[in-house]
């Protein structure tokens, strides 16, 4: 991943337009930067910024009175988690998706996924997209491929669609496709513990394997397994547009 980093790094050297240096901060989307910057809301060493300009390394950028460095650039990465790999922060865990990334901004994960579980996961710096991505109640999907240890049924995804009781409740109504004889599709817009595990084992089924595919609208795509590529300026933007008035409070621990 060394190359990889190093070419990232590289990039930051160079110029960038306006609106696409306000993304990458973490302000806003590239058309709502657009926005501001018409407004004259965004000024470039103190003088009002305009439309398609470019932004050079030490230039003073500031939102109102708010200035954005690069810093605080944004970083949002795609994973291939490989199972065997754990969603944790603590460094002395040897097999950390921290340490097995070993990236030099600090980032974090938006969501987990279990040590057995492999696929998509999100790594960034900014709490905000974490926690309107991650807070049940703003109902973004996440989607997963799963694979089982019994024929798929029609009654078995009647049951996983309608809910399933776990964990002292119900889960949530959810979106499910037959794949394969033992593989199918499932769309969650929760996040409870080894969810997608214990609906299956509550319905007599042992899970084999466990993809995560797609969260809210970054697709895992041909991402090979263990590597990472950056969200795209395409994708970022819809991100934003998708999670634009969901709540940011962070869930309680339960």
């Amino acid at each position: 991943m060394g190359n990889q980093i190093q070419k990232e790094y590289q990039q930051k050297k160079e110029p960038v337009r306006l609106n696409k240096y306000l993304s990458e901060a973490g302000v806003c989307s590239r058309r709502e930067a657009d926005r501001l910057i018409a407004s004259g809301r965004v000024t470039v060493d103190g003088r009002p910024g305009e439309t398609g300009m470019k932004v050079y390394p030490g230039q003073k950028v500031c939102v109102g009175k708010k200035a954005v460095s690069r810093q605080e650039e944004m970083v949002v990465l795609a994973v291939n988690k490989p199972a065997g790999i754990v969603c944790t922060e603590e460094r002395r865990e040897r097999s950390s998706i921290i340490r097995f990334l070993d990236y030099p901004v600090r980032i974090t994960y938006v969501g987990r996924l279990d040590k057995d579980s492999r696929g998509l996961l999100l790594m960034t710096n900014n709490g905000d997209i974490i926690n309107k991505i991650m807070r049940a109640v703003n109902r973004h999907e996440k989607e997963y491929k799963v694979t089982v240890d019994r024929a798929v049924t029609e009654d078995f995804l009647e049951q996983m669609a309608g809910g399933v009781p776990i964990l002292d409740t119900v889960t949530r109504p959810c979106r499910v496709q037959k794949i394969g004889k033992y593989t199918f599709s499932i769309i969650l817009t929760q996040g409870m513990n080894r969810q997608i595990r214990r609906m299956c084992e509550a319905l007599g089924y042992q899970v084999k394997d466990l993809v995560r595919t797609r969260i809210v609208n970054i697709e895992l795509g041909n991402l090979k397994e263990g590597e990472y590529r950056r969200v795209s300026d395409g994708e970022l933007d819809e991100l934003y547009e998708r999670i634009r008035d969901s709540s940011n409070v962070p869930e309680r621990e339960t």
